[in-house]
């Protein structure tokens, strides 16, 4: 990027000098300051006096700004930190916005910005912001870019529809957009509210790129495994539910657990699904839109973990949330919403409910951690857990095709993308070695065209996998009729 205005003009109300992030602690109190005050910008790189002598610019030097910034000012700011030239020389421009939430600290101190410099706030001063701050929420906030002609339609009636089913919603179809996001309080006489983007917009990231869900199958318990199966998901975050559920239940198993006392086994999700989409549904509704991060699911042999960007309300913590507690809604137009179309049954309930169906699952209680940074659920598998992954490897397989076999005796299948993965192949040498495996007897297909996976054949196999619908049983051909041809690409 190039910086737009000369810094002959020097420091002022709004332009700050740094020679080196050697001084990022003062850095700071001058980013506090700013947020306090009408924003501004800081470059390191540039002395006192103007001169530009550059600045050492890495990732790893970027992200320890920003750390530094969001980990020492209180309430948290996000400024954009960003690599910058000014006179043919790299720097580093942190860029910062009046904050609605002044007054901020750093380092337990308040700012402001006088003249050019930053000096302590006087303790009037503090509170008199403190007495003028009323509630943020940055879902009922207006959007700084999106309009009405930037939402879907279709997705508002889709809404309407399922309101009126779960909640007998008054507001009729035939109502114009505009009047529909005014009658919910989507939209103000000062512009569409971000809570609208988030819900109904034609493509949420063009305008928050923060939105989307990041989920992720790894192949063993360490994000510093490969990655087995990996998805972004985009668009509304209604959709994002249904599509992280969806994900997850590709990737977990349908367990066999034997009760004590009992010689039948019992089948069951070795992770209980509604309580995965509850605490995916929390995590979307309740993050911190104006973090950074993404909301995350990782799946790993040993647990899975739903990540929610943002910390929990105060006097909210993590053992409260095993127990009934207080509902802090942190965006509450966004929680009535889900409330509206039953994604969210009763405010303050949705911990509570997955703890029980934990323990009606057989599972260990679920894991609450605030991080500082994130809120963590974890789901850990059941102790009765018999592993279903038993194959016993056949004889007479190649080098490559006994490499096939092991990852499906560890992950219960594998897709044509897997394969070119695991593999380092083409699109064609997959598809092959897939088919020979089908010929020996070995792998059958589950699915069919891009939901197309190759499972083994039962030969010790305990169990059922993943992705089921009701009614079908594993090894048919999901969705195939008498006489179609089953699509064996696995293309994805």
């Amino acid at each position: 990027m190039s910086v737009e205005f000369p810094i002959e003009s020097g420091e002022s109300q709004t332009v700050e000098f740094k020679q080196s992030t050697g001084e990022l602690k003062e850095a700071v109190a001058d980013v506090c300051a700013f947020a306090n005050c009408h924003g501004g910008t800081l470059l390191f790189g540039v002395k006192n006096n103007g001169t530009v002598v550059g600045q050492s610019v890495t990732e790893a030097t970027l992200r320890e700004v920003a750390n530094t910034i969001v980990d020492n000012i209180d309430p948290q700011v996000y400024p954009s930190v960003e690599r910058a030239t000014v006179a043919g020389k790299a720097v580093i421009a942190v860029s910062v916005v009046p904050s609605p939430q002044k007054p901020h600290t750093a380092y337990g101190k308040p700012y402001q910005r006088v003249g050019s410099a930053s000096k302590r706030m006087f303790r009037s001063e503090f509170e008199r912001h403190l007495l003028a701050r009323r509630p943020f929420w940055f879902d009922a906030s207006v959007s700084d870019d999106a309009t009405t002609q930037h939402l879907s339609a279709q997705k508002i009636r889709d809404f309407l529809r399922d309101a009126r089913d779960k909640r007998n919603l008054g507001i009729s179809l035939r109502t114009s957009v505009s009047e529909t996001l005014r009658k919910l309080k989507l939209l103000t006489d000062a512009g569409l509210t971000n809570a609208a983007v988030l819900l109904f917009g034609k493509e949420p990231q063009w305008h928050l790129l923060c939105s989307e869900v990041r989920c992720a199958r790894f192949s063993g318990k360490d994000v510093t495994e490969s990655f087995i199966d990996m998805k972004v998901l985009r668009g509304s975050i209604i959709n994002q539910v249904d599509d992280a559920e969806r994900f997850v239940l590709n990737n977990i198993r349908r367990a066999a657990w034997v009760t004590p006392g009992q010689v039948a086994r019992q089948e069951r999700w070795e992770y209980p699904p509604e309580a995965i989409r509850e605490a995916i549904t929390n995590a979307i509704v309740h993050r911190d839109y104006r973090s950074p991060s993404n909301v995350q699911v990782r799946i790993f042999d040993d647990r899975l973990e739903v990540w929610n960007p943002g910390t929990l309300p105060p006097g909210l913590t993590p053992q409260m949330l095993m127990n009934k507690h207080e509902s802090v809604p942190v965006n509450p137009l966004l929680a009535g919403m889900f409330f509206l179309i039953g994604y969210v049954e009763q405010w303050g309930t949705g911990t509570n409910k997955i703890v029980n169906l934990c323990r009606r699952n057989g599972n260990p209680d679920p894991e609450f951690e605030d991080t500082g940074n994130s809120v963590v659920v974890t789901f850990r598998l059941p102790p009765e857990l018999i592993s279903e992954s038993v194959i016993e490897l056949p004889e007479g397989l190649d080098d490559r095709e006994l490499k096939v076999m092991e990852h499906v005796r560890r992950v219960g299948y594998i897709t044509n993308s897997m394969c070119r993965q695991l593999m380092q192949v083409s699109d064609a040498a997959a598809s092959k070695l897939l088919r020979k495996l089908r010929e020996k007897g070995f792998l059958k297909i589950e699915g069919r065209g891009r939901a197309t996976r190759y499972i083994a054949i039962p030969h010790g196999i305990v169990g059922e996998r993943v992705g089921e619908r009701v009614g079908e049983r594993v090894g048919e051909k999901v969705g195939e009729k008498v006489g179609e041809k089953v699509d064996e690409s696995g293309t994805e």
